[in-house]
């Protein structure tokens, strides 16, 4: 019998025929992936047509996923199943209704920034554009001098609400990813906010998967570590975040009604490029960054500098003009 708690959502396109569905990460066989939209033709049981469809379920996304794969037989099940070699993994949600971050969320990066504690949680957003997924480029501009990465737990969300009660926040949220808040640091700094130095495209790196709320048993304990051409820059958990993954949702809801697929990231530890000692690090043409959160995965991306040249890589489905 297939197991539901493999399940790990991921949206990938085939190499040969460009086609896009998605799947289930199949962590007992490595490197391969169900492909559930697959599996529902070869079956005739409808489901969802994407991910996005599927989040929009909510919690009723399992039983989806049960229902398909405990009715399958053993041989339409092993029709369905692709290496990954033959798949290219994307960002699971393409185009999210919108992204909220938090910033200075962990007493450790507040302090190595200088900054207060935060007696609530301070928010901005980043444009839906700034996506991309694993494997995926993270273009720096020809005039941005110190770029920087930041690990976050992301949370998903599957339920539309208003106003959400701590004690209930849990039943809005559908799963977790991993986010890569990339950060132009010297045009932040120059800003005095946000906005502008973290909202260039590729600036949102997401993935490489999700897994629903039932396959983590506490988002506020989870390891997390940021390596740069393997030398671990981030190393800490999210039970180190100054409001939780269930106050967030309320203080969030508070200010602006939350949907189906919004992506929330929750903010980053210490060790961020910016503020390490002796001398900052910041992120160079040809740096590859892998980001890893306990029971998720690992989100990998590597910098490549703007040339007109490079255009090809600058981002799925996006006409590129130098």
């Amino acid at each position: 019998m297939f197991l539901v708690g493999n399940l790990k959502l991921t949206r990938f396109t085939y190499v040969n025929s460009g086609r896009e569905s998605y799947g289930a990460i199949l962590e007992a066989e490595e490197g391969r992936i169900l492909d559930l939209t697959k599996l529902s033709a070869l079956t005739n049981i409808n489901i969802p047509a994407s991910i996005k469809s599927l989040t929009s379920k909510g919690l009723k996304a399992e039983e989806i996923f049960r229902e398909l794969t405990e009715r399958a037989s053993e041989s339409d099940i092993k029709k369905a199943i692709v290496d990954s070699k033959n798949v290219i993994l994307r960002a699971p949600i393409r185009n999210p209704p919108k992204i909220v971050c938090l910033g200075l969320n962990y007493k450790d990066h507040a302090e190595e920034s200088g900054s207060p504690i935060p007696k609530e949680p301070i928010i901005f957003m980043k444009p839906r554009t700034a996506i991309i997924g694993p494997e995926e480029s993270i273009i720096k501009p020809s005039f941005v001098q110190q770029l920087d990465y930041e690990i976050e737990l992301a949370i998903i969300i599957g339920k539309r609400g208003k106003n959400i009660p701590i004690s209930e926040a849990g039943k809005y949220i559908f799963g977790y990813t991993i986010f890569n808040d990339v950060s132009a640091r010297d045009i932040q700094f120059k800003d005095g906010q946000w906005t502008r130095g973290k909202s260039f495209d590729t600036f949102a790196p997401i993935g490489p998967c999700i897994v629903t709320t039932r396959q983590i048993n506490d988002p506020n304990n989870l390891h997390m570590t940021t390596k740069v051409n393997g030398e671990i820059r981030q190393k800490s958990s999210t039970r180190l975040m100054i409001f939780n993954v269930y106050e967030i949702v309320h203080h969030i809801s508070r200010v602006m009604t939350l949907e189906p697929c919004d992506i929330i990231a929750t903010g980053t530890p210490s060790g961020v490029a910016a503020f390490m000692k002796p001398e900052p690090k910041f992120l160079k043409h040809g740096d590859t960054i892998e980001m890893e959160i306990e029971n998720i995965g690992i989100l990998r991306n590597m910098v490549v500098e703007e040339q007109p040249k490079l255009k090809n890589l600058y981002k799925e489905d996006v006409q590129y003009h130098s």
